[in-house]
């Protein structure tokens, strides 16, 4: 078996090491919980991931031994919370490879990453008639904040079509390319179909046009190594709690040249180096952009998420959620009138799927009932929805943890379903 990952960021894992589940999955407290008098099979890993001890305790740690205000104390805690703070960045860092740790921006997660370089970078460098492309596979983050811009500046936005299979036809990405061109920002993964783009090639040929790039790695960045040197990518951003760390806290990556360059975008303390009335000068990056006290423990167990992943194996992940990507596409598509959707030659662990005559709503209660969670609904993402003619979907979502067993439960789960809908 080969990974069906990016073709960027492509890693053979035939000769990977199994992945101990049973090990790894005593390390989340909360896999022992009983949902309706049944173990829980928690396959909603798109959505949020579950905690492992180590990030549980990080948080506790820091509550207990180090709480206080970063970059502005002498005293001992004050230090000690910045180390740590700090620590989380060079943890980002070395997670995607980026040059630098002032190339790191912490902020809510992806979809306050998108908005900053809206509101930052986008609004500084692109006016009435030049263009933005996205993909037609968008999570609603990566599309309304360009929507709003255009609206504010006369830019237009363009869209890069999918075909059946759920993957972007690269051709009509390209025709789409001109000298208007000043950004392009896509998915790395397709949340609701598990599309793995190209996204150094779709790097490469936007930077043939002048236009730079925005990557959102949120479905990626726990499942695949992601080297952001390799992409080329100008931005790339991803959350902390899809990365098995707390919620509230996620990354930017970006270029340090480019954010030398880009405007603040939130205004308050710890991003200013001088104010006076008449006038205020900025910090250097990151500092520019992370005004306020920030989420100190969200990017401890940030960093404790990263060293977590580091130390089971990124390459282990993704081999181990390939090979049950491969098992549970085989065993749902074994079962008449279920139809899975999204079928790319390169894709993540997700299984989008409808059966007939059955909403996705049901589908999912009738699963809860046997303890197992799912997501259903248009995953913030309806006009991939609109492409399939189709209101919503069921999602299946693989995580480090998941087992061939769990996916069994979810094979009997919608046996469940054919007994009360017939």
């Amino acid at each position: 078996m080969t990974f069906s990952g990016s073709v960027d960021n492509r890693t053979a894992v035939q000769d990977v090491e199994p992945l101990d589940v049973a090990r790894v999955r005593r390390d989340f407290p909360i896999l022992e919980t009983q949902i309706n008098g049944k173990p829980l099979v928690y396959l909603d890993n798109a959505a949020t991931t579950q905690k492992p001890q180590a990030v549980i305790d990080a948080l506790v740690h820091y509550y207990l031994s180090e709480n206080s205000n970063v970059h502005r104390g002498v005293h001992t805690l004050s230090q000690r919370a910045t180390d740590s703070y700090e620590a989380a960045r060079e943890a980002v860092r070395r997670f995607i490879n980026a040059r630098e740790p002032r190339e790191i921006v912490f902020v809510r997660g992806t979809t306050e990453a998108i908005n900053l370089v809206a509101g930052s970078w986008a609004r500084a460098n692109i006016g009435k008639g030049d263009e933005i492309v996205i993909s037609g596979l968008e999570h609603h983050s990566n599309i309304v904040p360009w929507q709003l811009l255009c609206e504010a500046t006369g830019a237009r936005l363009r869209v890069i079509p999918i075909n059946d299979s759920g993957e972007l036809m690269m051709d009509e990405y390209e025709r789409l390319l001109n000298r208007r061109t000043r950004l392009v920002s896509v998915t790395h993964v397709a949340n609701s179909l598990g599309t793995v783009n190209p996204v150094a090639e779709i790097t490469r040929l936007a930077h043939t046009h002048g236009a730079y790039v925005l990557i959102d790695g949120a479905q990626a960045a726990p499942h695949q190594p992601v080297d952001v040197q390799k992409i080329d990518c100008d931005f790339y951003a991803f959350s902390g709690h899809k990365l098995y760390g707390p919620t509230g806290i996620g990354a930017l990556y970006a270029k340090s040249e480019i954010l030398k360059e880009m405007p603040p975008y939130q205004g308050g303390g710890e991003m200013i180096a001088s104010v006076t009335f008449e006038k205020t000068l900025y910090a250097d990056p990151p500092a520019r952009f992370e005004a306020g006290t920030p989420h100190i423990a969200g990017a401890v167990g940030m960093g404790a998420a990263i060293q977590y992943v580091s130390s089971v194996g990124i390459e282990k992940i993704a081999a181990h959620e390939q090979s049950l990507l491969q098992y549970g596409t085989e065993r749902l598509g074994s079962i008449d009138r279920l139809k899975i959707l999204g079928t790319a030659a390169e894709k993540a662990g997700v299984i989008s799927f409808t059966i007939e005559g059955v909403h996705p709503h049901d589908v999912g209660t009738i699963l809860d009932s046997q303890g197992i969670a799912i997501r259903t609904g248009h995953h913030c993402a309806q006009p991939v929805m609109t492409r399939f003619g189709i209101p919503a979907t069921a999602r299946a979502s693989f995580g480090l943890y998941n087992t061939r067993d769990e996916i069994d439960a979810l094979y009997d789960g919608v046996q469940q379903v054919f007994e009360v809908f017939g």
